[in-house]
């Protein structure tokens, strides 16, 4: 590539980067005031209809963001299959587990569910909380939030345990008067191949999965929801940074959605206190992992030999 053309290349890219940071900046700024001062409404009354409004204002602003990337990033290109067993409502009710790769695999969830799905939440932590505007949002649009403790710590005060299940049940339990998705991401942390190596993992796309966030929400919600759906993302030219993806350096995101069956004993079991059911639910969330890690390597094997 002659000189002029990467002077060419830098200024789209310096371009793109000042459009998306202008117009985000700028739709958080007018969608964000609204969600809070209707949230703190909330201290006093309780309204289904707050809840609504705000999540319509929410939907607004991933509506801009998605806006930009149709309009500002033209080149990337999307490939998204989804289980014919999976009848995806607005109205619908759903758990969802994802493989967890890049801070764009939320920006790739927002992207794909905003007309097919109620509006994603997610477990956080807590600590975001303090996090000017997002943190507050999250706790206001029903964000299951988690205080996590050490097990140095919850030995040394066992009541912090029962503490964090019974604030995870609250906010679990909150969801059910409205539509919703309540993403896990079972890994519990992003993926890298450091972090592979140091587990010892025994599958090759992915980290061991935590069963914990996902036995519970079971537990809580199970027979209530209309179906536990597996999301998995693949980046065929390698996991992106959120900068990669927002300054167009991204040119295909693959993602596919199968619904996952419940066995019937899955309902209703304890997870904390009955370790026969705790080694059996994380032996079908292993076998599920297995699936999925299979799935990405077929997935990522495709892309390899369309690109060749």
């Amino acid at each position: 590539m002659s000189t002029q053309a990467n002077k060419q290349s830098a200024l789209k890219k310096i371009t793109r980067g000042l459009t998306v940071g202008s117009v985000i900046t700028g739709s958080t700024f007018l969608h964000g005031p609204p969600v809070l001062a209707l949230g703190l409404t909330k201290l006093f009354k309780k309204s289904r209809k707050v809840d609504q409004t705000n999540i319509q204002i929410t939907n607004s602003w991933l509506n801009v963001n998605n806006w930009l990337i149709d309009h500002v990033l033209p080149h990337l290109e999307w490939d998204i299959s989804i289980d014919e067993q999976l009848d995806l409502s607005m109205q619908g009710r759903y758990l969802m587990t994802c493989n967890h790769q890049s801070w764009v695999d939320t920006t790739v969830n927002q992207y794909f569910g905003l007309t097919r799905m109620p509006l994603t939440r997610f477990f956080t932590k807590w600590e975001l909380i303090f996090i000017p505007f997002v943190g507050q949002a999250f706790k206001i649009l029903g964000f299951p939030m988690m205080k996590r403790h050490t097990k140095a710590q919850i030995e040394k005060n066992p009541e912090l345990k029962t503490r964090d299940m019974i604030e995870a049940r609250k906010a679990c339990e909150q969801l059910l008067s409205q539509p919703f998705t309540l993403l896990n991401y079972l890994e519990g942390t992003r993926f890298t191949q450091e972090k592979h190596d140091q587990q010892a993992s025994p599958y090759q796309h992915l980290l061991k999965p935590k069963a914990g966030g996902l036995a519970l929400a079971l537990n809580i919600l199970g027979d209530k929801i209309d179906a536990l759906v597996d999301m998995t993302i693949v980046y065929p030219d390698g996991s992106p940074g959120y900068g990669d993806f927002w300054l167009g350096d991204v040119s295909k995101i693959a993602v596919n959605l199968r619904k996952i069956d419940i066995p019937d004993w899955v309902l209703g079991g304890n997870y904390e206190d009955d370790e026969e059911y705790r080694k059996r639910f994380q032996a079908w969330v292993d076998q599920l992992w297995l699936e999925k890690d299979q799935l990405i390597g077929q997935m990522k094997a495709k892309y390899a030999v369309s690109s060749s």
